[in-house]
């Protein structure tokens, strides 16, 4: 099974949600969402993102749409208002997620080989 970034099989949208921030990663073909959601855990987010947030990551599911929607508590200084980070508002947040190494099967590769 090959190794690539997450970016290659999904893209994501982030922002803030006060001291939190929001993070929406968004399956790139509709058979690449329930690979997503097995592979793709709160837990395997919040060790990749443990540099950035400091609470707890929740994760939410949205059929509908394919994605997969991280609340990544603490992550923010305080909020967009107060904090001293370079990116108080967590646009980079969804790209530092999709960074993320995973192994993804090669028939969910073909999918979306250009």
């Amino acid at each position: 099974m090959p190794t690539v970034k997450l970016l290659k099989i999904a893209h994501g949208r982030s922002g803030d949600k006060g001291n939190g921030s929001n993070v929406g990663i968004i399956a790139r073909h509709p058979d690449i969402y329930p690979f997503l959601k097995e592979t793709l855990t709160a837990d395997r987010v919040k060790d990749h993102m443990k540099n950035v947030c400091k609470g707890e990551v929740e994760r939410y599911e949205l059929p509908n749409i394919g994605a997969l929607n991280f609340i990544l508590n603490e992550s923010l200084g305080g909020g967009g208002t107060v904090s001293l980070k370079l990116d108080a508002q967590g646009k980079t947040h969804a790209s530092q997620v999709l960074r993320m190494d995973v192994d993804v099967p090669e028939n969910l590769l073909k999918l979306v080989e250009n």
